[in-house]
């Protein structure tokens, strides 16, 4: 167990690619300044004492970079990585056999950490504050509990939902920081930095449009360039500059503000089946066939940023904007009324 957790074998494929770009230091590591300095500082501390990193917990939308930071801690340090997943411990056990391989210093990483057990939370209090695991042994009137000492270790966790993560848990991390998303010239920055690495030939005005197309994430930014690739290569010399990246992301279904095919679903279902909303969020997320949650953490938070959409208490209303991107006619009160009409 402990061989597949920490030396997965390699997969075949983009999944190969995107390893290979996920920087491996913090001075690699493009954007999130404010973030960046914090764990500068704390991870300098604790090689100077010698000790573990505090633990921590990093939030935000997904493909923003918290898998990648907690790697890099444990590079930093040069210790273990050791990554699992909150809905993959499913028993105090399995959190258990876990916790008792780790070594002096070790990074272990737990992803959508606000989907763990209520049980499990329960037994990851001691050995996150006292590195203490309590252990009961047998069933009924001949059970006992024993309590085994655990090295010093940093726990980071990474969640897309910090209000679900409950507060003995939130409050026994030692650094809670929330990741933004990116400005288009640091996209573009990651862009050129994973275009070299893929031997990529592209150009500032190819990497400014896809960076512009990227949703201000960085795993959008690197597959959007590994698509660009592949039609630069079939239909073109494979050189990318910006009518070449144009092209492609259109081909691919991305559109000039960055909206993909979901993201039309959406806007399409709210405007032309229920006439611009407001509609739940499980009524459009049945229309268009996702997840609540993938709507509601994937999709509607570029939506609203890109000012094309609205949450309201009654439900989800499109704006102007998503009616003219759509090309489709709003109705008078999607044209003339704005957030504050739709309260009065």
């Amino acid at each position: 167990m402990r061989e597949e957790l920490l030396d997965p074998d390699p997969l075949e494929g983009e999944v190969v690619d995107d390893n290979g770009l996920r920087p491996r230091s913090l001075a690699d590591f493009v954007g999130q300044a404010r973030l960046k300095e914090h764990l500068g500082i704390i991870l300098e501390a604790a090689r100077r004492r010698g000790q573990a990193v505090d633990h921590l917990l990093f939030a935000g939308p997904p493909g923003l970079g918290k898998t990648t930071l907690a790697a890099i801690v444990a590079n930093e340090m040069g210790v273990r990585h050791v990554p699992t997943s909150g809905p993959a411990i499913e028993r105090a056990g399995d959190l258990a056999a876990i916790l008792t391989q780790l070594e002096e210093g070790d990074v272990l990483f737990v992803d959508e950490i606000h989907r763990l057990p209520r049980a499990v939370e329960e037994v990851l209090y001691p050995a996150m504050e006292d590195f203490q695991l309590d252990i009961v042994i047998g069933k009924g009137p001949a059970a006992r509990s024993i309590r085994l000492d655990l090295p010093p270790f940093t726990l980071v966790g990474a969640t897309t939902r910090t209000g679900a993560i409950t507060g003995p848990l939130r409050d026994r991390f030692g650094l809670v920081e929330r990741l933004d998303f990116y400005t288009s010239l640091e996209l573009e920055a990651i862009v050129v930095r994973a275009a070299s690495i893929l031997d990529v030939v592209l150009d500032d005005s190819g990497a400014t449009e896809i960076a512009r197309r990227a949703r201000g994430t960085p795993r959008i930014a690197n597959r959007l360039l590994r698509r660009v690739r592949d039609y630069a290569e079939v239909r073109g010399d494979g050189t990318i500059d910006q009518s070449t990246a144009a092209l492609g992301l259109a081909t691919f279904g991305v559109d000039e503000r960055g909206l993909d095919k979901v993201d039309r679903s959406i806007l399409s279902a709210i405007c032309e089946r229920f006439g611009g909303g407001p509609v739940g969020l499980s009524t459009l997320a049945i229309s268009v066939g996702e997840q609540t949650e993938t709507v509601e953490d994937v999709y509607e938070p570029f939506l609203i940023q890109q000012g094309l959409l609205m949450r309201t208490p009654k439900g989800r209303v499109c704006t102007a904007g998503a009616w003219e991107h759509l090309g489709l006619v709003a109705p008078r009160t999607a044209e003339t009324d704005g957030p504050s009409a739709l309260f009065e």
